[in-house]
């Protein structure tokens, strides 16, 4: 009984902030405009000066794990390759295969993933993932891009490599937790004024990434083969986080690094994918419908693995 209420005073907090997003879209005290504005400043300005702030005055010697690091991005790139040889075997068209396999690995980080880490494992966990993510982002972008080379073989070529240049030096995420990371090692002080002021702008962050998923959270985007959608949502909240956990847990990684590891890897498909999908020629309803489809149901296997976890002393007790 203690280990479901430490997950639910876990869970329940960060997914309650989504369904007030969900009620205040449906009450018309916030619009489309208001989201998409709302968005832009998450991703442009909030999220890159939290990231910065995090990683910049972290002890970088006790946060970052080189072995949790390469061990995540050998995941990621297993469960790419994975779900992309699902899509094939299946039989899907190029544009289904490249969008079922993004939807399979490509997890909503930022504006999910963070928030649950905060809550289970608060500043040292966020510091811990936030780094982690910083290395990940990168990674998660070009096989993104190399799922779609490989659906559609040689076609628009210089729109992929050009898409690929724009994710890795443009990216503000990446930016933000790069510029954090030099910071860091300089050994720069970030305090006085500084400090303050950041505190108060990134405190605002993640309640509002979680305001902008349940805003923006809709059934009516549901389109296209809903087979697919299910069975790609079935990889990404089932299958890729559990591969995740067998593959780290023989590894005897600390509780932390292992419930952020697979926390990470549970998070619903990121909204990028739709873009993507949009700009290399995918399937965007499908997209869509995955993105739905896995932001409602992760509210059940989010619980689920932190119950696992729990058992596994694979997350604090509290």
């Amino acid at each position: 009984m203690q280990h479901f209420l430490n997950t639910l005073n876990i869970i329940l907090p960060v997914f309650a902030v989504i369904t007030l997003g969900v009620i205040l879209r449906r009450i018309g005290l916030i619009d489309q405009t208001f989201l998409q504005q709302i968005n832009r400043l998450l991703y442009y300005v909030f999220l890159p000066l939290l990231l910065f702030y995090k990683i910049s005055t972290a002890d970088f010697a006790t946060s970052f794990s080189p072995r949790l690091t390469l061990a995540m991005i050998a995941t990621l790139s297993l469960g790419a390759l994975l779900s992309y040889a699902a899509a094939y075997l299946l039989g899907y068209p190029p544009e289904d295969r490249c969008t079922f396999s993004q939807g399979g690995f490509r997890g909503n980080l930022a504006y999910v993933g963070l928030p649950i880490i905060m809550s289970a494992y608060g500043d040292a966990g966020f510091t811990r993932a936030g780094l982690l993510m910083g290395c990940l982002v990168p990674i998660i972008n070009v096989w993104s891009i190399l799922v779609h080379i490989m659906a559609q073989r040689h076609q628009h070529p210089e729109r992929h490599w050009r898409l690929i240049r724009h994710q890795l030096l443009c990216n503000p995420l990446i930016l933000g937790a790069a510029a954090g990371i030099f910071w860091n090692l300089a050994k720069w002080p970030v305090a006085g004024v500084a400090e303050r002021s950041l505190h108060m702008v990134t405190a605002a962050t993640l309640p509002l990434a979680l305001l902008t998923i349940g805003g923006v959270f809709s059934p009516r985007q549901l389109q296209g083969d809903l087979k697919q959608a299910g069975l790609a949502t079935l990889f990404k909240l089932v299958l890729f986080p559990m591969l995740n956990l067998l593959i780290l847990l023989p590894m005897h990684l600390s509780t932390m690094d292992l419930g952020i590891a697979v926390l990470l890897a549970a998070t619903p498909t990121a909204a990028a994918s739709y873009v993507m999908a949009q700009e290399l020629g995918g399937n965007p309803r499908l997209a869509s419908s995955i993105i739905i489809l896995s932001t409602l149901f992760s509210a059940v296997s989010v619980t689920l693995l932190l119950l696992l976890l729990s058992f596994l002393q694979g997350m604090p007790a509290s």
